[in-house]
């Protein structure tokens, strides 16, 4: 059986809306103490997360959902024709508005875009070129994110490459009046009935993570606070990318605490199939185990 690509939280369908897998050099560049030593020693991640010489499997996608009515994409992937330092990202062609239309998000239709950081591979479909220039993928939608995370980056050093995502796939929004900034406090803050934003900083410093909830149940959109299962047996492995390393771990470490052998269902913005799973004791550690739709 193919793996699903929504799940049921009490009454809300959260749906995955794929954009691209990732090429096999993504793991050692992004997690470069993800060995293949490390990886192959967890056999819970093969075949799905790795395969069997510890190559890690990532994906680009985002997820999907209505809550109180309101119809809301959690993170916009890389986007098309974008100009992308990392040739991955570069000049993309993918059919992800097709994918995101067919799952029932038209993107006239969406109410609610939340950033859960100001990263390439997360902003990109923020904006598509109509006319030669950038705009509004989601013209009726208000996009938000945390204020930590844009003042930041606002006083940021940024390199060509940074300033060249900012100039196409957040500027346009700024401009158009469709960006919200929040404050999100140490327990989290409701933006919608349903749905808050919780602080999980250190990947960037205003990152934060989505919590999706109905009659009882629960779900968390992770961002890139985790970007691969592997970090659930080994929470010190840290991206490169990482602002904080330190910060990050910890994080990693309170969120896996808070999880494990609970009900609450894990969604990986880069997990790949089965992207879903619950955290659950493995040794002295932690592992995912995949949950059906």
């Amino acid at each position: 059986m193919s793996a699903p690509t929504s799940w049921t939280v009490g009454d809300i369908a959260v749906h995955r809306v794929d954009e691209v897998p990732l090429p096999p050099a993504t793991g050692p560049w992004l997690l470069p103490d993800a060995t293949p030593d490390v990886v192959t020693g967890q056999d819970w991640l093969r075949p799905h997360f790795a395969d069997a010489e510890g190559v890690l499997h990532l994906e680009s996608h985002s997820f999907a959902f209505i809550t109180g009515g309101l119809r809301v994409v959690v993170d916009t992937g890389i986007g098309n024709g974008k100009q992308r330092a990392n040739p991955a990202w570069h000049d993309l062609d993918s059919d992800y508005l097709e994918r995101l239309t067919a799952a029932g998000f038209p993107p006239e239709s969406v109410d609610l875009v939340i950033l859960t950081h100001l990263h390439a591979d997360h902003v990109g479909w923020n904006t598509r070129r109509i006319d030669g220039a950038w705009v509004p993928t989601f013209p009726d939608a208000r996009y938000v994110t945390s204020r930590i995370e844009r003042d930041f980056w606002a006083g940021y050093a940024m390199d060509e490459a940074r300033r060249q995502m900012f100039r196409d796939s957040v500027i346009p929004v700024e401009r158009a009046g469709l960006l919200d900034l929040v404050d999100v406090s140490a327990e989290g803050t409701e933006v919608a009935p349903g749905l808050r934003l919780i602080p999980t900083p250190g990947h960037t410093p205003g990152h934060i993570a989505v919590e999706v909830s109905s009659r009882g149940r629960t779900a968390l959109i992770t961002g890139d606070c985790v970007h691969h299962p592997v970090q659930l047996a080994h929470p010190g492995i840290g991206a490169c990318v990482d602002i904080d390393p330190a910060r990050s771990e910890a994080t990693r470490r309170a969120l896996f605490g808070s999880l494990v052998d609970t009900d609450t269902l894990l969604l990986g913005t880069h997990f790949a199939p089965p992207t879903a799973g619950r955290v659950v004791t493995h040794g002295d550690a932690y592992r995912l185990s995949p949950a059906a739709a």
